[in-house]
């Protein structure tokens, strides 16, 4: 049964913006990770850059656990074949995440080169790795993996490394590397600026085409399917015209502020149009059977009861607002470059904040307050 009910669509789109957004907040997160050792050269560069995430990228996240936490509860049905299917796939995505995050924590708890040497390399692996593995999963669930008529998936983790998944994956890589740069370009100044600048004039192209060719196949599947539909593939024309406009942008002279940040939206919609195409073109099924397409899970099939989505509604329209509201003040409290320069006595991205204020007589804090262990 192919039904649903308005609530249940408008679950399904929130969904849909909730990893749209983890995609465009981490997606920078991912690439940042994945550049480190490209963009800088010494301890001081590569704290100016890890301390250029260090503020936002675990509110980052928060979206990620959000859209986890809207998807079992609006479309458990879903929830349980995703997670059940994609065990593995998901599972070295979880430890990615881990290793990531440790690295951030861990990079300053020694002074040798060989402990950070290990976590720069722990850092930029595991941000490849959760970059590329995003790509092939979200491939799969468009394109359509093996799902009996219990809604069970019946392949493993070889089936989700087919042409179209891996070619996903590179595209979420190259995008977010993109991604990445282009925000280093914002974020730093000096000769890591100069560095990022460089990569991003490279990534963006590639990311462009890359973007191109998975979307223009998305659509050719379409077609094989029954019929292209025109909401998805008008974005999947618009998403590589954002990232071909980056890449202009960053031909020209991102190292300007306001061409940075006209770099910087176009990836991001370039993005939001990517996956939006993906969405569209899922809609209203939300996983697709390969095996037959009477099997795949349609939302009326996934939802959970009316009452619950209700409840769910009323508390997502509380609490969604203020979330925004505080992630923004984040990125306007935290909106300076940082350099090398910067780390003198800085050891946390308060003391940076700090160092920004003018002290007590006149002094800057970084002068008369103890270096941090």
């Amino acid at each position: 049964m192919s039904d649903y009910t308005g609530l249940q669509a408008a679950w399904f789109v929130l969904i849909s913006i909730l990893w749209i957004g983890y995609f465009v907040l981490e997606g920078f997160d991912f690439g940042v990770g994945i550049l480190l050792r490209a963009v800088s050269r010494d301890d001081a560069e590569r704290r100016a850059v890890l301390h250029s995430i260090g503020p936002i990228w675990d509110g980052n996240e928060v979206w990620l656990i959000v859209a986890g936490g809207a998807t079992f509860a609006a479309f458990p049905q879903w929830y349980a074949t995703l997670f059940s299917g994609f065990y593995l796939a998901l599972f070295l995505i979880l430890v990615a995440l881990i290793v990531r995050n440790v690295s951030f924590e861990f990079w300053g708890k020694g002074d040798s080169k060989a402990w950070r040497d290990r976590w720069e390399w722990a850092l930029l692996g595991s941000s490849l790795l959760v970059a590329l593995l995003w790509g092939v999963a979200w491939a799969n669930i468009v394109h359509g993996v093996p799902i009996d008529h219990a809604g069970e998936f019946t392949g493993n983790f070889s089936t989700l490394l087919n042409p179209y998944g891996l070619l996903g994956g590179l595209t979420t890589l190259a995008i977010f590397i993109a991604h990445g740069a282009v925000f280093l370009s914002l974020k730093t100044k000096g000769e890591p600026e100069v560095r990022a600048r460089r990569i991003a004039a490279a990534a963006t192209p590639v990311a462009a085409v890359l973007g191109a060719g998975f979307l223009a196949w998305t659509v050719a599947n379409q077609s094989s399917r029954g019929g292209v539909d025109p909401g998805s593939a008008v974005l999947a024309v618009l998403a590589p015209v954002a990232f071909a406009g980056a890449a202009a942008i960053t031909r020209r002279n991102v190292g300007e502020r306001a061409n940075g940040l006209r770099a910087f939206a176009a990836t991001a919609v370039g993005i939001v149009l990517l996956f939006a195409a993906l969405f569209v073109d899922l809609f209203p099924h939300v996983m697709v059977s390969s095996t037959d397409q009477s099997f795949s899970l349609t939302l009326n099939a996934a939802s959970s009861s009316h009452y619950t989505l209700v409840v769910m509604t009323v508390v997502a329209g509380l609490m969604l607002p203020l979330v925004l509201l505080y992630q923004a003040w984040t990125y306007w409290v935290f909106r300076h470059r940082i350099g090398a320069e910067d780390f003198g006595e800085v050891r946390s991205p308060l003391d940076l904040l700090d160092a920004r204020r003018p002290g007590e007589g006149g002094e800057p804090p970084e002068q008369s307050r103890p270096t941090a262990p």
